[in-house]
C-alpha cells in the first residue's frame, strides 16, 4: 500500500494537501488496467507512486535498496492556467542498507512540477525529479514485458544507483483486476499493479567507488484518491521475491490499539494465475521489537504472517532501517530489506517489510 503507500503527511504543505481542494472522492472503477498507459501518471488523481525494492550483490557482499518517487495533486489551480501553478508536487527517497556494515544510508527530494526540474509523465514510466530518474520501455527481447532503467545519486549520503530492471513475468494485478481494497467502504481502495522477480543488474558507487551489481527486485505501482480508512494510524505490508519464482504481498491496515482494520495480499505461483487474499484470511502476528533512538518508535522487525497459501516468519535482516522523511513527505517510517521463512524456519525467498504509524499516526 504500499507502495507501498504514499506517505503523504506532509508537514510543511497542509494548504496545498487540503482534501477538500480534490473535489468528491472517486471509486476506482473495476475494469482492467490498460498498458502502457497504466504504466505511466495519472494527474487527475490525488496520490500515486512508484516503489522500486530489492537486493544488490557483488561477490559475497550484499545491500538493500529503495527507490520510490511520489506523485500528489495539490488541488491548487491558477486562473487563467499558468505554467507557474503548483498544482502537482514530486518527492523521492532513496535508501541502501549495507548489511556488512550494518548501516542504512537515505536521502530524499522535493520539487513542484514543471521547469523541467520535476516531471511524471503520462502514458508510461517517465519519472524525474532534478538529477534522480525513473523510466520505463518496452523489453527488446519481448515487447510485453518492462524494461526500467533508475538513476540516483546522492553526495550527502554517498551513494549512487545506476540499475537496470527487466521484467522476469507478467505484470501482477493486485486486488480485482488491479482495484486493491484498503478498507471497508468503496472509496477505500487504490489501483495496484506490482512488477515481482525483476533482475538487476547496474552499477552501485559507493563512497566514489564503483560497483558492478546485480539482483533481484520488485517494483508496485499504485494511485487513488482515497484508500487509508479515517480509522487507520498505518500499516505493514510486505513484498516477497520467493527463491522459486514465486511472489508473495502481504499488508494490513492497522488501528491505534494495533489491531487489523483490514487486510489483503496475493500470492503468485510462476506461471499461474494470482491468489488474491480476502480481508479476513490475512493475520500479522509481531515478534521481537526493536526501538529507534531517534524517533523512540518501537517497530516489530520479525513477524508471522497467516496466509491461505500458507504462513511464512518475515526477519528484518537489520534492525535499523528507519527513514525520517519530514523534510518531504513528512513522515518516520520503517523499511527495511527482510528475509522470508517458512513454516520449518527456513530461508525461502527476500524482500521488503514496510511499517508506518509507529512513530506518529499516518495521515494522507
Amino acid at each position: 500500500m504500499h507502495r507501498r503507500t504514499l506517505l503523504l503527511s506532509i508537514a510543511g504543505w497542509p494548504a496545498l494537501l487540503n482534501a477538500q481542494a480534490h473535489g468528491p472522492t472517486r471509486i476506482p472503477a473495476p475494469s482492467a488496467l490498460r498498458f502502457p498507459a497504466d504504466f505511466g501518471a495519472h494527474p487527475e488523481t490525488r496520490t500515486e507512486w512508484w516503489y522500486v525494492t530489492g537486493t544488490l550483490n557483488s561477490g559475497a557482499r550484499q545491500w538493500g535498496f529503495q527507490v520510490t518517487f511520489f506523485r500528489s495533486a495539490t488541488g491548487l489551480a491558477a486562473s487563467p492556467p499558468s505554467r507557474f501553478d503548483a498544482s502537482q508536487l514530486l518527492f523521492a527517497h532513496a535508501a541502501l542498507t549495507d548489511l556488512e556494515a550494518g548501516r542504512l544510508r537515505h536521502d530524499q527530494r522535493i520539487a513542484r512540477s514543471g521547469f523541467g526540474i520535476a516531471q511524471a509523465q503520462s502514458g508510461d514510466t517517465g519519472i524525474t525529479l532534478r538529477d534522480w530518474q525513473l523510466h520505463r520501455l518496452a523489453s527488446p527481447g519481448n515487447p510485453a514485458f518492462s524494461h526500467y532503467t533508475a538513476r540516483i545519486a546522492s553526495d550527502s549520503a554517498g551513494f549512487a544507483f545506476d540499475l537496470q530492471f527487466d521484467a522476469t513475468q507478467p505484470v501482477l494485478l493486485q486486488g480485482a483486476a488491479g482495484v486493491s481494497k484498503k478498507g471497508p467502504a468503496d472509496e477505500d481502495s487504490s489501483h495496484y499493479y506490482s512488477e515481482p522477480q525483476l533482475a538487476v543488474q547496474g552499477t552501485l558507487t559507493l563512497d566514489g567507488k564503483p560497483i558492478a551489481v546485480q539482483g533481484r527486485a520488485w517494483l508496485d505501482h499504485e494511485w487513488s484518491d482515497s484508500f487509508v480508512p479515517p480509522q487507520a494510524v498505518g500499516w505493514d505490508w510486505v513484498g516477497m521475491n520467493l527463491d522459486d519464482g514465486s511472489a508473495l504481498t502481504a499488508f494490513r491496515l492497522r488501528r491505534a490499539d494495533g489491531s487489523s482494520l483490514y487486510a489483503g495480499g496475493s500470492f503468485r505461483w510462476i506461471g499461474e494465475p494470482a491468489r488474491i487474499f480476502g480481508p479476513h484470511e490475512v493475520a500479522f502476528t509481531p515478534g521481537r521489537v526493536w526501538q529507534s533512538v531517534g524517533s523512540r518508535a518501537r517497530y516489530p522487525v520479525q513477524w508471522t504472517i497467516a496466509t491461505p497459501v500458507g504462513r511464512f516468519g518475515v526477519n528484518a535482516l537489520l534492525d535499523d532501517q528507519e527513514l525520517d522523511s519530514r523534510t518531504s513527505t513528512g513522515a518516520i517510517y520503517w523499511e527495511g530489506v527482510s528475509d522470508l521463512l517458512d513454516e520449518d524456519g527456513r530461508r525461502v525467498g527476500r524482500g521488503y517489510l514496510e511499517m508506518t504509524g509507529y512513530a506518529a499516526p499516518l495521515r494522507m
